[in-house]
This record gives C-alpha cells, sequence and structure tokens, in this order.
C-alpha cells in the first residue's frame, strides 16, 4: 500500500478504471490508488463515482471522478481526454463496467441483449481502442478485461455468456496487436464475488444474500465466495511491471479451476 509520499509498484502511473463507483471496480480503483497511481474513477454518472474518490483521497491518494456511458463513444473519447489533459498520460486502462439483464433465451428481449453486449463488449471496445492512442505514444501501457466464469455457460445469461466470452478473444486479440508497443493486455475472469449483482441475483432466486453465500460456498473448492478486493488484487499483479511479460491470458480468479461450477 503506499502512502501520502507516493511509494507503491505504480508510483508515476496513471489508471482509469471503468465501472468503478461500486463493487469490484470501486476496489480496483482502491488498490490502484494505493500502490500509488493517480487514478480516474469512471461510472455512469461522476456522482456515482464521487465515493471511491473520496475514499482514495482519504488515505492521501489522487482521483477525480467522471460520468460516461461506456457504450457511447463520443462520451468515452471524451472521456479519456479529460484523463489525459488532468494527469498527463494514460498507463492502465481497467474495463470493468458492466450490467446484467438475465433471462431464459425465449424470454429474452432484443433490448436485454443489446443493453448487455453494449455496456460490455462495445464498451471495452471503446475505451481500449480510445486509451490505446495514448499508451502507443509512451511505448507502454496495460489494459484489463473484466470476463467471469460466466463465459463458460450459465444458465439464463445468454447476453452475459456471450459478452464475457467475446472479452477473453478482444484481449487475446488485443495483446497480438499492440504487444510491439509495449502495451499487454490481458483478463480477469472473477468467479463467484460478493457484489450487488449477486445480491440481485438471490432476490431473483427469493433467498437471502447469506442464504446464497452459503448454497455457493459449498461448491467452491476454498469453501468462500471471493470479495471485490480479491479481483482488484490480481487487477493490481496483472498492471504491475511484475507482470511485463504476460499477455494475452485469461486468469480465472473464482476459488478454484475455472469451470468447476
Amino acid at each position: 500500500m503506499t502512502s501520502k509520499n507516493g511509494a507503491g509498484r505504480l508510483h508515476g502511473r496513471v489508471a482509469l478504471v471503468t465501472g468503478a463507483g461500486q463493487g469490484i471496480g470501486a476496489a480496483e480503483a482502491v488498490k490502484l490508488a494505493e500502490e500509488g497511481a493517480k487514478v480516474a474513477v469512471l461510472d455512469i454518472t461522476e456522482e456515482a463515482a464521487r465515493g471511491t474518490v473520496e475514499k482514495i483521497r482519504g488515505f492521501g491518494g489522487e482521483a477525480i471522478a467522471i460520468g460516461c456511458d461506456v457504450s457511447d463513444a463520443g462520451q468515452v473519447e471524451a472521456a479519456v481526454q479529460r484523463v489525459v489533459d488532468r494527469f498527463g498520460r494514460l498507463d492502465i486502462l481497467v474495463n470493468n463496467a458492466g450490467i446484467i439483464r438475465d433471462n431464459l433465451l425465449f424470454k429474452m428481449s432484443e433490448e436485454d441483449w443489446d443493453r448487455v453486449i453494449d455496456v460490455h463488449l462495445k464498451g471495452s471496445f471503446l475505451c481500449s481502442r480510445a486509451a490505446q492512442k495514448h499508451m502507443v505514444e509512451r511505448n507502454y501501457g496495460r489494459i484489463i478485461m473484466t470476463s467471469s466464469i460466466g463465459a463458460l455457460g450459465n444458465r439464463g445469461q445468454t447476453n452475459y455468456a456471450s459478452a464475457k466470452a467475446g472479452l477473453q478473444g478482444m484481449a487475446r486479440t488485443l495483446a497480438i496487436e499492440l504487444g510491439r508497443f509495449g502495451i499487454t493486455v490481458n483478463t480477469v475472469a472473477p468467479g463467484w464475488i460478493e457484489t450487488d449483482m449477486v445480491r440481485q441475483s438471490a432476490e431473483r432466486m427469493g433467498i437471502t444474500l447469506e442464504e446464497m453465500k452459503e448454497i455457493i460456498s459449498k461448491e467452491i473448492p476454498l469453501g468462500r465466495m471471493g470479495t471485490p478486493e480479491d479481483i482488484a488484487n490480481a487487477v493490481a499483479f496483472l498492471v504491475s511491471d511484475e507482470a511485463s511479460y504476460i499477455s494475452g491470458q485469461t486468469l480465472y480468479v473464482s476459488g478454484g479451476p475455472a469451470g468447476v461450477m
């Protein structure tokens, strides 16, 4: 963890984390700031991002809040430019923004499909496209995609599973294209993590979060549901210089082998 003097393995770096107002994204933004990075906290509205920014500033870190719909190319370009204008560079992009619109195939609307694909897949594409321009200029960059064990298939999540699987393919392709410019691109694929998305799933099932955690934990080899900090720790490693020779990979952070559930 960094202190007010700026020590940390990401000291001097500038990071942009999308969907960072809460949950995994918030934990990632905080962790990167603890490691010394200046962090742009992006969420659908600037107000939604302020809590994370205040937490970072509370321990002496530097952060700004940005409101942006990642599925809108104009808003994304403006957001990335704002980061560069403020901090002078952009070294790290963590594509975390996501939503769920679960339903069985015969009940899933075209709108449910489009919105999930737009936020997860198109949003990561737009943010990566905007960010890489600045990374190429400096011959350095780290891009993270956020997939899921859901990429392996999950009942009622045709849209979500398709988007999360697509992100793995996107990361592998961008790793090939951008490697010559000193840019690594990797994917983190969380398992069951205690977030609002899981809480929403429990509500749809008519059970409490604690009941759902108990059910799920029995199927996880490590015997517990993950925390947002578990994902943040993995991301902090992958965007550090310690992982400079790792690119095009998907790291499942799920308390056991991918697909065990």
